[in-house]
């Protein structure tokens, strides 16, 4: 299954957009057939899903503000106790940097005396001995405590846990603003003064917000977490001291039957499970021979899996198994970066750990099996190039879960009486991510399989820092040629129409549901709509921009991915990826019919890029998605609406060197480029089946707004829902040149 993110394509940055992304999706990984979880009624066009009691779990939202939290050292552990707020408001120079080097004591902490340390711009304090350039260790990782883009909060906190000594004080990431320091000869005190990201597509304000908050460090090891003004709502709150002393506990060895003709690195002949110092589950993978170590490209794709089945009866056959957690170790591989393994899964720590012929995982006790007694385990390894070649397969063990309790707490009712804990810490959250079959189904079940495209909003804010969403589906309609095809149509309960849709739904009150910025909304970068507003509005009757902007670009981005960007280019005998998942940066991508500016990229990216003939190239648009923009030929050619002759020569542009900027402030850029035509697309994916005489002209989008069990939706919700709606069906049109049309109909 692909899995693609929408984000911030003029980043620079690698994103692996894949099921790394989603580790809380486990239904989604493994393509068990989704379940609905509610129900389904209609609203003029508009469809409402009132989901079941309880089917995104509860909100734990932050309730510290104006109190201070203190962790009193007792041995290596700690007690906690809340009390009112205690706040120094002298705050110290601000930091410019994220290195403090103490003079007047050390700090102790995780079983060491520390006379500097690190201090998180979002909220955190980390005590990182690793060295490396640019803020990043010896494998390219941010120093410090960070988590995944996409990592919920609920799961993100306990995979903290014993990957680097560190405190989070208010953890949030995206939140920027000045940070200060200031010692005394008995303490340091930290304080952050931080604002939620606003303005943006991805964003739930358009104004700053005020969080400040402060950390205390006493020369005798004790800790104090201040909050003076707390507006969000979501974090992590704790203290993660690494478990070096621990004591390990058996729980099981699982032996599996040798299988020669599979390749030493893939044949497991055991799986370990024990216990950490109570605290965390501690998995081995022994393999025949040497895994394969990171920075070896045929680590690429190999998957070993452990899942976790706590229903009872417990299975004792895989096919009778319904995995309540799962726990992943894949290796992944793409150019220009080492090959490595990432691990993912629900309290699973994303470091991997491989030595000789084991591969080690760790982290705390998924959320659905705390207060099982025994579960079944199990096991299987996927080989490369084939997601479906499961090459090894553990039949399921029981294993009794004794020793172990979660170091997840509520903060708040604490107090000195309860402990001491060695890792403490409690998340902050808003409702859990859904599983996009589950959406799926829950429609197409109750309306039948009438969707190629499915979008979700709500009046409630789901466990993610983006006001956005990813998308994916199983590209329905049995599309060839563009380096993407049909697939796993049963686990969203599609006959073969339902092809792409929105992974979670957008909160009604984000930036991106809103018709307009609101009135005083402060103008942001060119990659903000406040930005454009004046541009956009004289182009308009009324003085303002086409409504609903922000809502197109998401739209018209994410629903676009159903046919790109994954092709790539044969050129003088060498294969260029064209994306793999955004267009590059460097490619040519104006857009054929633009949707409000005269000169427009692509919704999917690339750009717009003018040949000054003398090796330099202005950037005329850039590659990110705001305002909305159109679809290049490229795209549209993709998408089966115009034919291959009808797809200019376009070039891509390599080794782009800043070379300052015209006289209108496009940047100008020194570069190599490499000119492609569509029939070199066509020599590596073959041509676009069905072609242009045949392929899909009428498109049906289903709008679904979802409530909480027994709510109704709110009528800010129905009526931006409704705008969108109908803004869709004009930027569709618009956008294709009229070559296609596209309906909002659940009926």
């Amino acid at each position: 299954m692909k899995r693609v993110c929408s984000y911030l394509l003029h980043s620079g940055a690698l994103i692996l957009c894949g099921l790394l992304l989603h580790p809380n999706l486990a239904h989604a990984q493994f393509d068990v057939p989704g379940q609905p979880i509610g129900k389904i009624s209609t609203d003029g066009e508009l469809m409402v899903m009132e989901l079941e009691d309880g089917a995104l779990g509860k909100a734990n939202l932050f309730d510290l503000a104006g109190h201070t939290l203190r962790f009193n050292p007792e041995g290596s552990r700690y007690r906690v106790e809340s009390g009112a707020l205690q706040w120094d408001s002298d705050f110290g120079p601000e930091l410019t940097g994220t290195e403090v080097t103490l003079h007047h004591f050390a700090f102790p902490f995780s079983g060491k005396n520390w006379n500097s340390f690190l201090v998180g711009a979002t909220g955190s304090i980390s005590f990182d001995t690793l060295e490396g350039d640019n803020g990043l260790d010896p494998r390219g990782r941010v120093r410090g405590i960070s988590i995944g883009r996409f990592d919920p909060l609920a799961e993100a906190a306990s995979a903290l846990a014993n990957t680097v000594p560190a405190i989070c004080v208010f953890f949030k990431p995206r939140m920027s603003g000045p940070h200060y320091v200031k010692e005394l000869p008995d303490r340091v005190v930290v304080t952050w003064d931080l604002t939620e990201p606003f303005g943006n597509i991805q964003d739930f304000t358009w104004f700053k917000t005020i969080n400040r908050f402060q950390v205390v460090l006493h020369r005798n090891g004790s800790i104090e977490m201040s909050y003076d003004q707390i507006a969000a709502k979501d974090a992590i709150v704790g203290v993660y001291p690494m478990l070096s002393d621990a004591v390990e506990k058996p729980l099981a060895s699982i032996s599996a039957e040798p299988h020669p003709t599979v390749a030493a690195h893939l044949d497991v002949r055991n799986l370990k499970l024990s216990v950490v110092d109570s605290l965390l589950l501690k998995i081995t993978f022994e393999t025949r021979g040497p895994v394969l170590p990171e920075g070896d490209p045929a680590l690429a794709d190999i998957t070993y899996r452990v899942f976790f089945d706590a229903h009872i009866p417990l299975p004792t056959r895989v096919d009778a198994a319904h995995p309540a957690a799962v726990w992943t170790v894949r290796g992944a591989a793409w150019p220009g970066h080492a090959s490595r393994y990432f691990a993912f899964g629900q309290g699973l720590s994303h470091n991997v750990k491989t030595s000789g012929n084991t591969i080690v995982l760790e982290g705390v006790l998924p959320a659905a099996l705390r207060g099982a007694e025994q579960v079944a385990v199990y096991a299987e390894v996927v080989a490369p190039g084939n997601p479906e070649q499961i090459v090894e397969r553990l039949s399921p063990y029981v294993v009794r879960l004794s020793g172990i309790r979660s170091p997840e707490v509520h903060l708040s009712s604490l107090t000195r009486k309860d402990g001491p804990f060695a890792i403490i810490y409690e998340s902050f959250h808003y409702l859990a991510l859904p599983n996009p079959q589950d959406l799926s189904c829950t429609v197409i079940k109750a309306l039948g399989d009438r969707f190629d495209f499915l979008a979700y909003y709500s009046d409630f804010r789901i466990d993610n820092q983006e006001a956005g969403t990813p998308s994916d589906g199983p590209l329905g309609g049995n599309v060839t040629g563009i380096a993407a095809t049909q697939h796993d149509l049963e686990s969203y309960c599609s006959q073969g129409r339902f092809q792409w849709g929105f992974v979670q739904p957008v909160y009604a009150g984000s930036n991106q549901m809103q018709e307009y910025p609101p009135e005083g909304a402060p103008v942001g970068t060119d990659h903000d709509i406040t930005f454009y507003a004046h541009q956009l509005g004289e182009r308009s009757l009324d003085g303002k921009m086409i409504p609903y902007n922000y809502a197109m670009s998401q739209l018209g981005h994410e629903m676009g991915h159903r046919w790109a960007a994954f092709v790539s280019a044969k050129v003088s005998g060498e294969t260029i990826p064209l994306g793999p998942v955004h267009w590059a940066r460097g490619l040519q991508a104006e857009a054929a019919f633009p949707y409000q500016r005269p000169t427009e990229a692509s919704a999917m990216g690339g750009g717009v890029w003018q040949d000054n003939f003398d090796g330099t190239y202005t950037q005329l648009d850039d590659d990110y998605y705001v305002p909305a923009t159109g679809y290049s030929h490229l795209d549209l050619y993709l998408m089966g609406l115009i034919s291959a002759a009808e797809v200019p020569d376009f070039f891509i542009l390599k080794n782009l060197v800043p070379a300052g900027k015209d006289a209108n402030g496009h940047p100008i850029f020194k570069a190599d480029r490499t000119k492609v035509t569509i029939q070199d697309v066509i020599a590596i994916e073959g041509p676009r089946l069905p072609d242009v005489d045949h392929s899909q002209r009428k498109f049906n989008t289903g709008i679904v707004v979802i409530v909480e069990h027994g709510q109704r939706p709110s009528r800010e919700l129905i009526d931006r829902a409704n705008g969108i709606r109908q803004q869709w069906i004009d930027y569709w049109a618009t956008t294709t040149g009229h070559r296609a049309s596209m309906t909002v109909n659940p009926h």
